[in-house]
């Protein structure tokens, strides 16, 4: 059969055709799909509006502004110390709202308010646009109407379900009031942190005035809070605050509110935060108790008081003596920071002073620092000694020791020679005090310090003799209770009662017996050697008009210095040092921490008969071979007659 020629395609032909009109026929179907997907689409997303919006909160009908109950936190006397929980203010119309302040939030948060019908659409393409280039989520493109209808019906999770509701609560935000009007409630219901909810309450707590003569510069304060009120709360963070309120500057020059030149101004006269803002130095121990004062009570939804311990006229007598000697002693000596802490011989907080100044750090230095002890730590070196053979009256030589390679060195370079421990313990010579853990074993001196109560880990290096592990003051503070109290370990605390308004108790303190840790012999063989430490030895400077005991601590380079010591009715910690752990200037514990500690129990005990150190029940159980012992100094000590 003969190959088929070549055809030839006439106008018309249908191969032909095909061939000519196939894309343009493709293209068609593609847009016809398109077509179809879109609508599809648009009523898939009708229909899920539909199905949002059927569960959407009753919007006729707003809840009240967020917050949480107040919180009243009381003194031993009933006292009230500090209120948590939210504060609002007075009700400011459109009208009393200083006009700088509603252009410092429209340029900020969302500048194109008065355009938008409560969803921006270009904002959100250009946020997305920015979170996709970022790799994250960098910039937000909710509008001052979504945000309103996020804060006043719906839940902060960040659900589909939620940010659909949120735009359909805005658009009707947006039919049923004017911009003024949405600008009003935003203004009256916006949580601006540190508990306060409304423009007025947060002008009230941080500048001590109405918001209604706010300045340039309070007003791009202000403004800058909305986005993150904890993180830039001037109250916990004024650096952050002051950042945040130069960003809200630059952005009214962008928006042509303000020239660069007044922005600059501005900027070199940030806004004046009130000093009751933060609160007073008691706020170091309300913060605690609030935090302990969670993992007491049920949930409740009522305003409750808290009652403590804490003594109104110890606790103004413990911020006094702080501050006397950082801003008087402690410039010169590069003093930047102190704590102090009172308690009872059982652990109730009689004062607490976390820092020299609330208002401008609210770092609780009395319970979250960790800082080393130096030879404030000897304590649990001699105890565990005594423990295991050693006494008072044993002999050691103060001499040049070299332990793995380490060669420790006593404060004054010079060494004492054969001396009693009790000498060694009130002179904290650092060459007995190692010798004495080395023979006793580290093991056990770390042991005897977590017996009474401190809680981090404890390196067993030859150097645990002298302090190196870290540890805070209130752990210390109780540590040295349990030798004021017999020799029963004790954990502090401050809460004796939590009620609701109505007079519901939700939690009532009852006491629990304490564990008893240490030997009553051992206890009275330790607080002599450490009243012997302020008659002769190291803590000279803390002398009182009564019977005390105590013992200095100094850690390397002059990082810290401490003074831990008791009476018959109160324990107290003093600690000096820098957030940055700089040095001090030749500051030792025996030096101006034992002139403060002093300054501060002399007034702590008005009104106190003077007691001796121990009880009788510790007293009855002394060895037989202790009645030996120098005439004068334990009569004096305890109260005795011979």
């Amino acid at each position: 059969m003969a190959e088929p020629k070549d055809q030839i395609s006439l106008p018309g032909d249908p191969e032909r055709l095909s061939v000519r009109h196939g894309g343009p026929r493709r293209i068609l179907r593609i847009f016809y799909w398109l077509a179809v997907a879109g609508v599809w689409f648009l009523i898939g997303l009708f229909g899920l509006f539909l199905y949002y919006a059927h569960d959407l909160p009753d919007i006729t009908n707003p809840p009240p502004p967020g917050g949480s109950p107040s919180v009243e936190i009381r003194a031993s006397d009933g006292a009230l110390l500090a209120t948590y929980g939210s504060v609002y203010g007075d009700w400011l119309d459109y009208r009393d709202v200083p006009r700088i302040l509603i252009q410092a939030l429209v340029a900020v948060e969302d500048r194109r308010f008065f355009k938008h019908g409560g969803v921006d659409f270009r904002a959100l393409l250009r946020a997305s646009f920015s979170n996709l280039k970022a790799g994250g989520v960098r910039q937000g493109g909710s509008t001052l109407t979504q945000q309103l209808a996020k804060n006043l019906f719906l839940t902060p999770d960040r659900t589909l379900k939620r940010k659909v509701q949120e735009l359909l609560v805005a658009l009707w935000l947006e039919q049923k009031f004017t911009k003024e009007q949405i600008l009003t409630i935003y203004l009256n219901r916006v949580y601006f942190g540190s508990g306060t909810y409304g423009l007025d309450a947060a002008s009230r707590k941080y500048f001590g005035h109405s918001a209604r003569n706010l300045s340039v510069a309070e007003a791009a304060l202000l403004a800058g809070l909305v986005q993150a009120p904890s993180l830039y709360s001037p109250a916990r963070s004024p650096e952050s605050a002051y950042k945040r309120a130069g960003q809200v500057l630059d952005s009214m020059v962008r928006q042509t509110v303000l020239t660069e030149e007044a922005a600059d101004r501005v900027k070199g006269t940030p806004a004046s935060i009130a000093a009751s803002a933060a609160g007073t130095n008691v706020r170091y121990f309300t913060d605690w108790v609030f935090e302990e004062a969670a993992g007491l009570m049920p949930v409740s939804k009522e305003p409750v008081a808290i009652y403590t311990t804490l003594e109104q006229h110890m606790q103004q007598t413990a911020e006094a003596a702080l501050l006397k000697a950082i801003d008087g002693p402690g410039v010169a000596a590069n003093i930047d920071q102190g704590a102090l802490l009172a308690m009872a011989p059982d652990g109730s907080i009689r004062a607490l002073v976390g820092g020299r100044s609330y208002a401008k750090s609210q770092y609780n230095r009395a319970v979250q620092a960790k800082r080393q002890p130096g030879s404030a730590f000897k304590l649990f070196v001699y105890l565990a000694a005594f423990e295991n053979g050693l006494a008072p009256k044993t002999i050691m030589e103060d001499s040049p020791v070299t332990v793995d390679g380490w060669r420790p060195e006593n404060y004054s370079g010079t060494y004492a020679g054969a001396v009693s421990l009790e000498t060694a313990f009130a002179r904290s010579l650092n060459t007995v005090a190692v010798k004495v853990s080395e023979r006793t074993g580290r093991g056990r001196v770390a042991e005897a310090a977590h017996r009474l109560g401190i809680a981090g880990s404890i390196t067993p290096h030859p150097s645990v003799a002298l302090g190196v592990s870290e540890v805070s003051l209130m752990e210390l503070t109780a540590a040295y209770a349990a030798i004021a109290n017999g020799g029963y370990r004790v954990k502090p605390y401050a809460i004796l009662e939590i009620q609701t308004a109505e007079g519901e108790i939700l939690y009532r303190r009852t006491p629990e017996p304490l564990a008893q840790v240490i030997d009553p012999v051992r206890v009275e063989e330790l607080a002599g050697m450490m009243a012997q430490t302020i008659e002769t030895g190291t803590g000279r400077g803390a002398k009182i008009d009564r019977p005390a005991a105590g013992k200095t601590g100094t850690s390397q380079d002059f990082r810290d210095a401490w003074f831990l010591g008791f009476s018959g009715d109160l324990v107290a910690g003093v600690w000096f040092g820098n957030d940055d752990g700089s040095p001090m200037k030749g500051v030792t514990g025996g030096g101006l921490p034992a002139r403060t500690w002093a300054d501060f129990m002399i007034p702590a005990h008005i009104g106190m008969p003077p007691k001796p150190l121990l009880s009788a029940s510790v007293m009855t159980a002394r060895e037989e071979a202790e009645k030996e012992e120098k005439p004068g100094f334990w009569d004096r000590l305890f109260g005795r007659k011979k």
